[in-house]
C-alpha cells in the first residue's frame, strides 16, 4: 500500500482532512463553550422569572430552581439595581470570571484551551446579557467540570465524525485515482514492457487514447520514442547486415588484390617501355585497393579488445615508429625527429599505443610528401598534473577545411586522395579505451599538431 500511488494518495487524503478538521476544531469547541456558557446564563434567567412571580419561594423549590439551571446563584440588574435573585452556598471561591458580553474570537479560543487542558473543578462567575432584553446583566455562577466533560463529549464526537469523513473521502478518492490515474499509467507501463520484450516489433508501439491532456501528452511523447527507436534499430540490423557483407567481400577482394599485386612486381620488370611506364601507376592502385581493403576489415571488427595496461616508455617507442616511417620516405625531404623525454613512461597498451603513434605519423609524413616540400615531423612528450600527454606535429599544409568537419568520422574523414579516413576513427577508439582523448590541438598553413591525453591514474602494479 505504502510503495503504490493510490495507496499513498488514500493515506496523504486521510491525514490532510485530519489536519483540516483539527485547525476546524479549535474555533468549534471555543464555540460550543460560548454556547454552552450561554445555555446556563438562559436556563438561571429563566429559573429567576419564578422569584419575580412569588416574591417568596420556599427553600427547597429555590434549591431545585437552582439544580435545574446548574448554576449556585443568579444576579440579575435592572436599572441600575443588581438583585440577588437566586442564591444557594457555594462550596469554594470563585476563581475566574468569565464575560461573554464583548469577548472576541481570540478570547473564547483562548478560554476554552485554557479549560479544556485543566481537568481540576472550579467555581467560575459568568457575566452576560439577559435575553429578550429582561435586564442590563445577569451572572451566575456555576461549576467548571460539567464545562469540561460536555467540551470533551463535543470534541471527541467532532474528531470521530472528522476521522469517518477523512476515510470516507480519500476511499472515493483512492477510487478515483485508480480509475483516472493509476489505470492509464498502468496501461502505459504495459505498453512500455511489451515494447521491451521486442522493440522491432511496430505492434507493440503505443496508440494514444487517454482523455487526460497530461497522460496523452505522455503517450503521444512515448508513441514517437518507440517509433523514432523502432527505425534505428531496423536501421542499425541493416547496417550491420550490410557491414558482415562489406566485411566479406573486403576479405575476398584483398585475396585477389594481393595476387594481383605479385603480377604486377614481374610487369614492373618488363621490356616494353609502355608498359614501365603504367605499371608503377597500377601498383599504386593495386597498393590503395589492399589498402582501403585491410583498413575496412580492421574497422569492422566487432571492437577493439581491452588494452592490457602496462608501464611503457614512450621515447622507445617513438624510435621504433620513427624507424619506421624514416624507410618509408626514400628520396623525399622529410624529417622524422623524436623528441620524447627519456624519463616519459606512461601506462598504457605498447601494441595499441604503437599503432595510435604510427597512424599519426604516417598520415603526417604521407602529408608532407604530397605538398612535394621539404618538411618535419615531430614526436614529443610531457606530463602535467594528473595526465600524460603525446604530441605528433608536422610543418605540412593543415588539414583541409572538409577533413576537419568529420576528422575523426569513419570513411569521411580522409585527408589524402585514395585514402578511406578509418585511420584516425581507429586511433581515437583505441585511445578513448585507454581512458583518454584524441584531439587536433593546432592545424594552418604552418603545420598541424595532434595530441594524444592519457590519464595517469593509479600508478601501482
Amino acid at each position: 500500500m505504502l510503495n503504490s500511488l493510490s495507496g499513498r494518495f488514500l493515506i496523504l487524503t486521510t491525514v490532510f482532512v485530519m489536519l483540516a478538521e483539527i485547525l476546524i476544531f479549535v474555533p468549534s469547541i471555543a464555540r460550543f463553550r460560548e454556547d454552552f456558557l450561554l445555555n446556563r446564563l438562559e436556563r438561571a434567567q429563566i429559573a429567576s422569572l419564578a422569584l419575580l412571580a412569588d416574591d417568596m419561594l420556599a427553600e427547597d423549590l429555590e434549591a431545585e430552581l437552582l439544580a435545574n439551571a446548574g448554576v449556585y446563584n443568579v444576579v440579575l440588574r435592572r436599572d441600575e439595581v443588581r438583585q440577588l435573585m437566586l442564591s444557594s452556598p457555594i462550596p469554594e471561591s470563585i476563581t475566574q470570571t468569565y464575560d461573554l458580553r464583548d469577548a472576541s474570537p481570540w478570547v473564547l479560543i483562548r478560554d476554552a484551551m485554557s479549560r479544556i487542558f485543566k481537568p481540576e473543578n472550579e467555581i467560575i462567575r459568568v457575566i452576560g446579557e439577559p435575553v429578550k432584553g429582561a435586564g442590563l446583566l445577569i451572572e451566575v455562577t456555576t461549576d467548571s467540570a460539567p464545562l469540561r466533560m460536555a467540551m470533551v463529549d463535543y470534541g471527541l464526537r467532532i474528531l470521530g465524525l472528522s476521522f469517518v469523513i477523512s476515510i470516507i473521502t480519500a476511499s472515493l478518492l483512492f477510487l478515483a485515482v485508480r480509475v483516472v490515474l493509476v489505470r492509464p499509467i498502468k496501461s502505459v507501463v504495459g505498453y512500455m514492457q511489451r515494447y521491451a520484450s521486442a522493440p522491432e516489433d511496430a505492434r507493440g508501439i503505443i496508440s494514444p487514447n487517454s482523455k487526460v491532456t497530461e497522460l496523452r501528452e505522455a503517450e503521444e511523447a512515448l508513441k514517437m520514442l518507440q517509433t523514432d527507436l523502432t527505425q534505428a534499430l531496423r536501421q542499425r540490423e541493416r547496417l550491420a547486415q550490410l557491414g558482415g557483407a562489406v566485411a566479406k567481400v573486403s576479405h575476398d577482394l584483398r585475396n585477389i588484390l594481393t595476387s594481383a599485386q605479385l603480377f604486377t612486381d614481374r610487369i614492373e620488370s618488363s621490356d616494353d617501355p609502355l608498359v614501365r611506364r603504367m605499371a608503377p601507376k597500377l601498383v599504386n592502385s593495386i597498393t590503395r585497393a589492399v589498402s582501403l581493403c585491410e583498413s575496412t576489415l580492421a574497422f569492422g571488427r566487432a571492437e577493439e579488445p581491452a588494452p592490457t595496461l602496462t608501464m611503457v616508455p614512450v621515447r622507445a617507442l617513438a624510435a621504433d615508429v620513427a624507424a619506421s616511417e624514416q624507410l618509408a620516405v626514400a628520396d623525399a625531404c622529410v624529417e622524422i625527429v623524436n623528441e620524447v623525454p627519456d624519463d616519459l613512461i606512461v601506462r598504457a597498451d605498447p601494441e595499441q599505443l604503437f599503432r595510435v603513434i604510427m597512424n599519426l605519423v604516417r598520415n603526417a609524413r604521407q602529408a608532407l610528401v604530397a605538398s612535394a616540400k621539404p618538411g618535419r615531423v615531430t614526436i614529443a612528450g610531457c606530463e602535467y598534473g594528473d595526465t600524460w600527454c603525446i604530441e605528433i606535429s608536422d610543418t605540412g599544409p593543415g588539414l583541409p577545411p572538409k577533413a576537419r568537419e568529420n576528422l575523426f568520422t569513419p570513411f569521411q574523414g580522409g585527408v589524402r586522395k585514395g585514402g578511406s579516413g578509418l585511420g584516425l576513427a581507429i586511433s581515437q577508439e583505441l585511445v578513448r579505451g585507454h581512458g583518454g582523448d584524441l584531439s587536433l590541438k593546432h592545424t594552418g598553413p604552418e603545420g598541424t599538431v595532434f595530441e594524444i591525453s592519457l590519464p595517469r591514474g593509479d600508478m601501482t602494479f
